[in-house]
């Protein structure tokens, strides 16, 4: 992530977004349960609203840098960092009661990677659960925020299909003129 992108991430103002408008709206009548994984937290930013909705949430961060980060914020809290990539977790299958990831799946380097790490997502999942998030849209702004950064946006067309191919029974995804929000249950 670029400084400018990673200051932002960290920023209030975006921890304001999360908190009023992008958290709520794509999680509305989503049963967390009680076991959490939340894909690619950044900074923590949304880990820090995620903690007050579930009594154990894992945050999986591929960055060091922001794991160790991370982990040290979230020490003593109900919050477990783990250093991993998304695409090969450390986790028994059928662990987490549901997944989530905030605008983070445009890291991704490739399809098939965002592929794969959906598939995985879905392996760890309890049958039933639910893996809701939100990625922004391509727009000429959104590429400015990703000089010299990995932005690899996920067209909303075939998304759906994508998520089933991965091992999802269910899968939505509506966009407004700021994201993408989607919903898929294993």
């Amino acid at each position: 992530m670029n400084d400018y992108h990673l200051d932002f991430c960290a920023s209030d103002e975006w921890a304001d977004a999360l908190k009023q408008w992008i958290v709520p709206s794509a999680l509305a009548g989503v049963d967390l349960g009680d076991d959490v994984l939340e894909v690619g937290p950044g900074p923590g930013r949304t880990t820090d609203l995620l903690r007050e909705m579930a009594p154990r949430l894992t945050a999986v961060e591929v960055d060091a840098s922001l794991a160790g980060a991370l982990t040290t914020r979230m020490a003593g809290s109900n919050v477990e960092v783990v250093h991993a990539d998304a695409t090969d977790m450390p986790f028994d299958d059928g662990r987490f009661s549901a997944a989530v990831s905030f605008i983070m799946l445009h890291h991704v380097p490739t399809a098939d990677e965002q592929d794969a790490l959906f598939a995985e997502v879905a392996r760890v999942l309890r049958p039933g659960a639910v893996f809701a998030g939100v990625d922004s849209l391509d727009t000429p702004e959104f590429r400015d925020m990703h000089v010299d950064d990995v932005c690899n946006p996920i067209p909303i067309d075939g998304f759906e299909s994508r998520l089933r191919a991965a091992g999802f029974s269910e899968a939505t995804a509506t966009q407004n003129e700021f994201v993408m929000e989607f919903r898929a249950r294993r």
